[in-house]
């Protein structure tokens, strides 16, 4: 088979990447070769978000733009996939004739054919249910070599009426703890020496399995692993947040005092007409109960502004309870009106304006909070790992359990002798901003 190369573009959340990677490991072993350049790709594969309307909209702007390169590049053929392909698909094949094959979200497994009838000239379409089939072991990792994302669920049993993703995904389907022991330990083999646990809401892992969630004892499994420094658990629901679970965090060092907690909102109605199952009440007594087991916790979460129906009062309820609860990190969303949820019939919707100023004013209050917050970091030590080297600026940027990647700051740090990216140092916090904190690197001597 003459040389082809494949580029491949992949959008939205770390979840959406682990298929992608999972689509590479295929394609890699089916003897496909791999160019970042899209104009020296004879294949490109966009693998979409759908999730809210700007990340749909940054969909359709890169599908668009890849299409050029048939005329300006090497492009033979066009394939979409993912979210946005899987929810949209009649309207998108319609529109978008630029295309040559649209694959939904469970690509990976038709990936490999797909590629050989575009080549031909063939345009297709593929839709199935989402899955988990897939070797994850053998997938072609995207990240830095030194930190993978694991996801151990697909799907989501919760059926918050803002949200599509249950829509496009479908229900909570968990894999077997076993395989992602392997999988783990495989990465480790490999160098991977931080693991990112992801699902849509990995506090209910296990439930359809066990009956029970079983993400504390998936947690201990790994936390066993030779090699593997760092364990992190990102998109931890309130109520999931049980003593078991923040026991076996406390229990091991190398699973980060870290808990990414979405809450959305902290009026009661407001999260009635979510369709959340937690109260203002729960939410506060979550976050009392991680605090008080330990101090060293670094708690993240998420916020939407402007939901419809939104009050002033109810607005206020949310502002004052950030204020309260003083998140270390915090993310807001003006509300986004999807189509087939049940939030998007519902009334008093409100306007753009009002959803992005109210989501400013949240960003603002969180501003000040976030600099308090990092100000008491300032005299500490921390392990770091190191993710960048600026020569130019004599610094390094490197990032502790306090901070993920992608979504959290870095740590700007000095260093007398030469680090190498992915390996680890002891880091003195000297100085600390709204979001950003300096220290220098210190030795044992």
């Amino acid at each position: 088979m003459a040389e082809i190369k494949v580029g491949v573009i992949s959008l939205g959340c770390s979840k959406n990447r682990v298929d992608t990677e999972l689509m590479l490991g295929r394609l890699r072993d089916a003897g496909y070769f791999f160019t970042s350049e899209p104009q020296e790709a004879d294949i490109i594969i966009v693998n979409t978000c759908g999730f809210i309307e700007a990340a749909k909209q940054e969909s359709i702007d890169t599908i668009l733009e890849m299409a050029q390169y048939k005329k300006s590049g090497a492009l033979k053929a066009l394939i979409v996939t993912g979210c946005l392909s899987g929810r949209y698909r009649e309207e998108l094949a319609q529109n978008l004739p630029e295309v040559d094959a649209f694959l939904g979200v469970t690509a990976q497994a038709e990936i490999v054919q797909t590629v050989k009838q575009v080549l031909m000239g063939k345009k297709t379409q593929c839709y199935h249910d989402a899955e988990l089939a897939g070797n994850y072991a053998n997938r072609v990792l995207t990240t830095p070599g030194h930190y993978a994302y694991v996801k151990i669920a697909e799907g989501c049993n919760n059926r918050c009426s803002y949200c599509a993703i249950p829509y496009i995904r479908g229900n909570l389907k968990s894999r077997p703890m076993g395989e992602i022991f392997e999988e783990a330990k495989s990465l480790a083999k490999h160098g991977v020496k931080e693991l990112i646990l992801v699902a849509q809401d990995t506090s209910k892992y296990g439930l359809d399995i066990e009956h029970r969630p079983m993400i504390a004892p998936l947690l201990e499994e790994l936390a066993s692993i030779e090699g593997i420094k760092c364990i992190r658990l990102l998109y931890c629901y309130p109520d999931g947040i049980t003593d078991e679970l923040l026991d076996t965090i406390c229990r091991h060092e190398n699973i980060a005092k870290y808990i990414d907690m979405p809450i959305q909102h902290l009026d009661d109605n407001i999260l009635h007409r979510m369709h959340r199952r937690d109260t203002r009440e729960s939410i506060y007594a979550a976050v009392k109960k991680i605090r008080e087991k330990d101090a060293d916790f670094i708690l993240r979460t998420t916020v939407i502004a402007g939901f419809p129906g939104e009050t002033e009062e109810q607005f206020e309820t949310l502002k004052q309870g950030i204020k309260d609860l003083r998140f270390d990190r915090l993310g807001a969303f003006a509300y986004s009106r999807e189509e087939g949820t049940p939030a998007y019939d519902m009334p008093d919707q409100l306007p753009e304006e009002v959803k992005q100023a109210r989501e400013q004013e949240i960003m603002f209050v969180q501003q000040e909070i976030a600099a308090q917050m990092s100000k008491k970091r300032i005299g500490r030590i921390y392990d770091v790992v190191i993710e960048e080297e600026l020569p130019q600026e004599g610094l390094y940027l490197g990032r502790s359990y306090a901070e993920t990647p992608g979504v959290d700051g870095m740590i700007a740090l000095k260093s007398d002798r030469p680090l190498r990216v992915g390996t680890y140092c002891k880091v003195h916090i000297l100085r600390a901003d709204d979001y950003e904190l300096l220290g220098r690197a210190v030795w044992d001597e």
